[in-house]
């Protein structure tokens, strides 16, 4: 009998209701700063923080669900009737359902009179900045906005703000994931060798990944190639690895609805003393941002400077754009490490550092390490990658 590993033992699923009732409080009273009757949400993560309620029905895109968090009280589910049994599991217990998908009204005035019970006029907030969307028809959004009695407004980022900062619940399951990852890693040289196929070797870390524990695996990328490869989003192709590559693997697996997201770069045969130097100089990034970090000061332009100042001697940075993110319930949420944002970072943050640096001839290296910012500074979620290169 094999010994048990960490993920034989069942983790506690899900969260205590007192975290749901934390957070619908102070969206609550952030509401009641901004004047709002009610909010809406509209997005599986959004209704997931309020609620708890997880599943991957998301993926059918037919149907639209809908959360109202009223300026007083608990949440309104309004949502088709054949999520009632799972949201009936959650904390909610004003649940509205009806027979969708209905294409003369699918939830259109459901979700209006519900909104001009709650509201009674007042301007409803509904998310609007980045990474927001309605994920309902534009019409039946056309519908509903008439129907309502006051305004619909932006939310003025009560919801991001909210989900920004992490419960210490939310960052071990975030801790969890990246656990799950680093073991998964840890196992790459059992299937990844000279003259195997770049595409078994996807299969093989997803297949992996969840005998180590993962729930899924809905996110991963990566690439191979001498000295580097030529981007980090590329699915698999069926190129054989060959001595000389570097393979990048990119995962962003789920453990009970967070995300871990890093990455690992492995050398096939041998490592060149460029592909050394780079490797080398990525981690160095990533140990002056880490080191950086001062909460309630720190921006994430100032992490982003940090790390650019070591990959490009401060030219600007890759065509990639940014050098890391927000992390949690979604591969990528919030914050974004480029030179415009100003997000002052708060303990409870979790966020990606990622630089890259252009290794010539269209090939690049990226490595990309999970860190919680503390009360002091910051703490590594991801198991932290060595200084010197993995050989395969």
């Amino acid at each position: 009998m094999r010994a048990a590993r960490p993920c034989d033992a069942p983790a506690p699923r899900g969260f205590a209701e007192a975290e749901y009732v934390a957070r619908t409080k102070a969206a609550q009273a952030a509401m009641a700063r901004a004047g709002l009757g009610a909010l809406l949400l509209t997005t599986e993560a959004d209704l997931r923080y309020f609620t708890g309620f997880l599943t991957r029905f998301w993926e059918s895109p037919t149907r639209p669900w809908f959360l109202v968090l009223p300026a007083q009280g608990d949440p309104i589910a309004v949502i088709p009737a054949i999520g009632a049994a799972l949201m009936a599991r959650t904390w909610v217990r004003d649940i509205r359902t009806w027979r969708a998908p209905d294409p003369a009204d699918d939830g259109v005035s459901l979700l209006a009179d519900t909104l001009n019970e709650v509201a009674a006029g007042a301007p409803v907030g509904t998310p609007m900045g980045l990474e927001s969307h309605l994920r309902m028809p534009l019409a039946d959004w056309h519908r509903v906005t008439q129907a309502l009695r006051g305004p619909v407004v932006p939310d003025g980022g009560i919801v991001a703000g909210l989900r920004a900062v992490k419960s210490p619940a939310e960052v071990a399951k975030i801790e969890t994931a990246c656990a799950i990852a680093g073991r998964t890693f840890d196992r790459v040289g059992n299937f990844a060798a000279e003259g195997v196929p770049l595409s078994r070797v996807f299969r093989e870390f997803q297949r992996t990944a969840l005998e180590e524990g993962a729930d899924w695996v809905p996110y991963l990328a990566g690439g191979a190639g001498p000295g580097g490869y030529a981007d980090v989003i590329s699915p698999a192709s069926g190129d054989p690895l060959m001595r000389g590559d570097v393979l990048m693997l990119d995962t962003g697996l789920v453990h009970d609805g967070y995300f871990c997201d890093f990455d690992r770069n492995f050398c096939i045969g041998s490592a060149s003393a460029p592909v050394r130097a780079g490797l080398a100089r990525l981690i160095d990034a990533v140990d002056a941002a880490a080191e950086a970090i001062r909460p309630n000061q720190t921006r994430a332009a100032d992490i982003f400077r940090i790390m650019d100042n070591v990959v490009t001697k401060g030219a600007g940075g890759t065509e990639a754009g940014r050098l890391g993110h927000g992390l949690g319930m979604q591969l990528t949420e919030g914050l974004s490490l480029i030179p415009g944002d100003v997000t002052v970072l708060r303990p409870g943050m979790v966020l990606t550092l990622e630089p890259g640096i252009d290794m010539g001839d269209g090939r690049i290296l990226v490595h990309e390490e999970d860190i919680l910012v503390t009360e002091t500074g910051c703490r590594f979620l991801s198991p932290r990658a060595g200084r010197e290169p993995v050989i395969l």
